[in-house]
């Protein structure tokens, strides 16, 4: 077996790897935002590579990649494992859960913390077609991982960054909280669906409108760019309406420092019944600890907006007039996310845990976005069909609100 050596090159949606004593560590962050700005929610969250895969071109008929992954764990709470999905030419070929790896284990009711060490996963693809192909290797969107070899049978070269770039920023729905697996995080599912190449800046419980995150978004190539914004704002309880739109305003001006005239969709929340009508914190439910299945709740007074306090459906309405406010910008563009998932979805796909969709959700979701967003008729579509530059930007089109 051939051992090629692990490069940026090779690593797609990623912003840098760090090497560690094990091995390459995957970031989706750059390190000076990671150690300046990055909360210890944030960093953990930015070091599981949603998003990430290794991707190749090769003759080989067997390829295998040897990665060691940390999760997170909750005592008494059952969580599937990350899994490293295999993409040959397009097609999922396989998905394979990861089996070892370290574990830091949480108590919920007391805070209390233990490590479990572990060894590495190794996965294999033998018995693949003759000929060459495109490999891609997605790596788990829910578990840190560390790349400690990649070998095959034969030669492996980089694969070529075609298509355009997406580049999305959102919460842990965007992140793909509670998906089985790395391709069917909805943005996953829309970026495969239309075609383009995703870079995933979601990121649980952390699309807080961060002025630095916006400075990311705004030093960042892409082509296309999404923002999802409200949801982690309303469960944090982390501003009122009056420091909520201009901090979104001040978020947007950013972005167009670095993408003057880049197609920009500003993304609504997803229907979320706890969270309507009620402000948070959100939190546990306690009721549902030690079920074996965490749910979640808005604690706050349900109504209570008058002083200014945030319910979904306030942060719908504000995002709206952000847009309709930014006339001047003929590339900006407004989805309610209602029309990803709305109060009739929750009936028939409710939220199991209150607040995350479930993998058929996922899909769901993500092929409304790629038909809405990225598809032939998508408010990105312009862009989305030309073949893109270094820092390619695009012509003023038709604006967009739904």
């Amino acid at each position: 077996m051939i051992t090629t050596p692990l490069s940026p090159e090779l690593v797609h949606g990623a912003a840098e790897l760090e090497s560690t004593r094990r091995g390459l560590r995957p970031h989706r962050l750059p390190r000076p935002v990671r150690e300046r700005d990055a909360d210890p929610q944030l960093a953990l969250m930015e070091a599981q590579p949603s998003g990430v895969r290794v991707a190749v071109v090769t003759t080989a008929r067997t390829i295998a990649l040897e990665l060691h992954a940390t999760r997170v764990g909750y005592r008494g709470v059952a969580r599937p494992r990350g899994a490293v999905d295999v993409v040959v030419d397009g097609e999922l070929h396989l998905s394979q859960p990861l089996s070892q790896g370290d574990l830091l284990e949480r108590d919920l009711q007391t805070g209390a913390g233990t490590s479990v060490p572990g060894g590495p996963d190794t996965v294999t693809v033998a018995d693949l077609a003759p000929g060459e192909k495109r490999i891609e290797l997605w790596l788990p969107h829910n578990e840190q991982v560390e790349l400690l070899a990649l070998r095959s049978d034969a030669p492996l070269r980089p694969a070529p960054r075609t298509g355009p770039v997406w580049l999305h920023h959102g919460s842990s729905i965007s992140h793909g909280s509670n998906a089985t697996s790395p391709t069917r995080t909805w943005p996953a599912v829309a970026a495969r669906r239309a075609g383009v190449q995703l870079h995933n800046l979601g990121f649980g419980g952390s699309a807080l409108v961060d002025p630095f995150m916006a400075r990311v978004l705004r030093d960042t190539p892409a082509d296309l760019i999404s923002v999802k914004l409200g949801i982690n704002v309303v469960n944090l309880d982390g501003m009122r309406l009056r420091t909520f739109v201009p901090a979104v305003h001040g978020f947007l001006d950013t972005i167009r420092d670095g993408h003057p005239t880049t197609p920009l969709l500003l993304v609504s929340p997803l229907w979320c019944g706890i969270h309507e009508d009620t402000p948070g914190p959100g939190a546990f439910d306690p009721a549902s600890l030690g079920t074996g299945a965490v749910r979640f709740v808005a604690t706050g007074t349900p109504g209570d907006t008058a002083l200014g306090r945030l319910t979904l459906r306030v942060v719908r309405e504000a995002l709206r007039e952000v847009v309709e406010r930014r006339s001047d910008d003929p590339q900006l563009h407004h989805l309610d996310g209602r029309a990803l998932y709305g109060e009739a979805d929750a009936e028939q796909h409710p939220l199991p845990d209150a607040l995350h969709p479930d993998t058929a959700t996922h899909a769901l979701v993500g092929e409304r976005f790629a038909d809405l967003a990225l598809g032939p008729a998508g408010v990105l579509a312009a862009a989305g069909s030309r073949t893109p530059g270094p820092a390619m930007s695009s012509a003023p089109g038709p604006r967009h609100t739904w």
